[in-house]
């Protein structure tokens, strides 16, 4: 009891607003992306460690990811490359949107943030389309073992595209970490565009300018800049190295 008088309630930290000057939002903010970019470092981590191990028969993604909208010719990397300028575009623009709202300029977060939106839902646009090419896969296809249930055993026949069991491409290991690391970044891009599209509206119906801050803009920039991040890395393992 002696112990508990002694602390100043007025000098104590409410929970409002943190010692460092942070808001509530912002720090759970930064635990949640610290907490994400830990799951993303152990799948690319992981991804490391198999791509090392089947080095020798690992497929080259310059060998697979070679097709382009509207473009007959083979272009190695080309159109993931336009993926990832559109994504760090949107990162730009996303800060722009930031900055706008320091300076309360709701018409600048409101331009800026449309066009966040946009590159997002292009980036997953784009992510749609390059998994179904990589589904179908190719003309000729390659020679693989599937397993025929009517006989129980594996056959050896020409296959088209990738699944989690059969890859065109080489071993199915490749196909499974490319589904599961881009669709895993995927799902975060999905989650950011839907999440930017609300504060957008609110930004539109005036919600922040009467509160006297666009903090929320800020949090969502937080987000929008870790996907983008996160993207760099998982380009630059899984389709450059």
């Amino acid at each position: 009891m002696a112990h508990s008088a002694e602390i100043d309630s007025k000098e104590a930290w409410g929970g409002g607003r943190s010692p460092f000057n942070l808001s509530y939002g912002k720090i759970f903010m930064w635990f949640f992306l610290v907490s994400d970019a830990l799951t993303f470092g152990g799948l690319l981590i992981s991804y490391g460690f198999i791509r090392h191990k089947y080095a020798e028969v690992w497929p080259k993604a310059e060998h697979v990811f070679t097709h382009f909208p509207f473009v007959e010719q083979h272009i190695p990397l080309a159109y993931v490359g336009l993926m990832t300028f559109i994504l760090i575009m949107s990162s730009v623009t996303m800060v722009l949107a930031v900055e706008a709202g320091h300076r309360m300029d709701r018409k600048g977060v409101i331009t800026w943030m449309f066009w966040t939106i946009v590159g997002g839902a292009a980036f997953v646009g784009s992510q749609a389309w390059e998994w179904y090419h990589f589904i179908i896969g190719t003309d000729d296809g390659a020679l693989r073992n599937v397993w025929d249930p009517a006989t129980n055993a594996y056959v050896k026949q020409i296959w088209h595209g990738a699944n989690m069991t059969v890859n065109e491409y080489g071993v199915p290991q490749f196909a499974n970490y490319f589904f599961f690391i881009t669709g895993f970044h995927g799902t975060h891009v999905f989650s950011g565009v839907v999440i930017n599209f609300i504060i957008f509206l609110n930004v539109i119906k005036g919600t922040y300018e009467r509160r006297g801050h666009y903090e929320m803009v800020e949090k969502v920039g937080l987000y929008w800049h870790f996907v983008d991040l996160v993207w760099v890395f998982v380009f630059t393992f899984f389709y450059l190295l």
